[in-house]
């Protein structure tokens, strides 16, 4: 490997945070999937991978949280031609069926549409299974939060009994939103339904759900624990800290974590051009704080997927700030 200065400009050719790291020589390897096939309100996050990589070369390494993770090597994999491929292929069949809300006889487009997810849920399936058993912690970088199911089933196989962290403004438990099977909107409902090893769901920032959604949750008998975003902002509102909230949180996790994080659980102000902003989430250090809070408890990060990232047409805030907050997820899978 080449001599690397982290305190110098990145060139704009280098991998992921300036660094010269291959696949093969780092220990973390993220996994960019440019798939967004059935978002249904804003577009874009297709190129969400591309613009986080452009911002993260001019993040700076040092962190004062979690020192030097750069230290172990960071790379992200080159995109797949296939996915995007079949995201193309995907979008263009589901236009019409989104255009009318799921209503009428769709039965050809839905189906072409729920095969070609099913590929790419195969291709991250495999790839981040390959990647664990080379013994790499494994991130992924979506596209729409449907792209990390086959991340999670991975690291549900190796790490039974697991729990996943979900901050989102949205509760995505939603069964085939719009009759696709594999909605952005359904992840979560798909994991609980579909990947038996996860053993607990406990979700942050939830402000936009259906009753069906808010139903599913009630009736989960504890393996499903919402904390809604309007609950923890009477909470602050009542002059509780966030420290203290957050520990209440992290210990319904159990021990193996694994982070899925739609960007649009933060405040929309930090990544305005999320395909669904909603008003309320959680600020910048908020979240750092809670990632903090996983460590503190004794609990490790296995894995995470970093989604919803759409790069505005008249600069890079919200890729800089995806960016930025991969680095701090990163720096705290390692502290774990």
């Amino acid at each position: 490997m080449a001599s690397f200065d982290p305190d110098n400009a990145a060139p704009a050719d280098s991998g992921i945070f300036g660094l010269p790291n291959t696949p093969a020589d780092a220990k973390v390897v993220l996994i960019p999937v440019p798939f967004e096939a059935t978002t249904s309100y804003g577009g874009g996050t297709a190129d969400g991978p591309r613009a986080v990589l452009k911002a993260s070369r001019q993040v700076d390494l040092f962190d004062l949280d979690t020192g030097r993770p750069y230290e172990v090597g960071i790379a992200m994999l080159d995109e797949s031609p296939e996915i995007r491929q079949w995201n193309n292929e995907a979008k263009r069949m589901a236009a019409p069926i989104i255009a009318s809300g799921g209503e009428g006889d769709h039965a050809d487009g839905l189906r072409e549409v729920n095969e070609r997810c099913e590929r790419m849920n195969g291709w991250v399936y495999q790839t981040t299974k390959r990647l664990l058993a080379e013994g790499k912690r494994v991130g992924l970088l979506g596209g729409d939060h449907s792209t990390p199911f086959g991340c999670i089933k991975a690291h549900a196989e190796m790490y039974p009994e697991m729990g996943i962290l979900h901050l989102d403004a949205h509760a995505d438990l939603r069964d085939a939103y719009e009759g696709f099977t594999w909605s952005h909107a359904s992840i979560m409902f798909n994991v609980v339904m579909k990947v038996p090893e996860v053993k607990k769901l406990v979700q942050v920032g939830i402000r936009d759900f259906c009753e069906a959604e808010f139903e599913m949750i009630e009736a989960s008998n504890g393996k499903i624990e919402t904390f809604f975003d309007a609950n923890l902002a009477r909470s602050k509102l009542g002059g509780m800290a966030w420290r203290e909230m957050v520990d209440n949180l992290v210990s319904v996790l159990p021990h193996n974590v694994y982070l899925s994080f739609d960007i649009d659980g933060l405040d929309p102000t930090l990544c305005p051009h999320t395909g669904t902003p909603v008003p309320g989430g959680l600020s910048f250090h908020e979240v750092t704080g809670l990632l903090e809070g996983i460590a503190r408890a004794g609990k490790k990060i296995v894995g995470f997927d970093l989604n919803e990232v759409a790069p505005g047409p008249e600069g890079e805030w919200d890729g800089n700030v995806a960016a930025r907050l991969l680095y701090k997820m990163i720096g705290w899978m390692l502290k774990t």
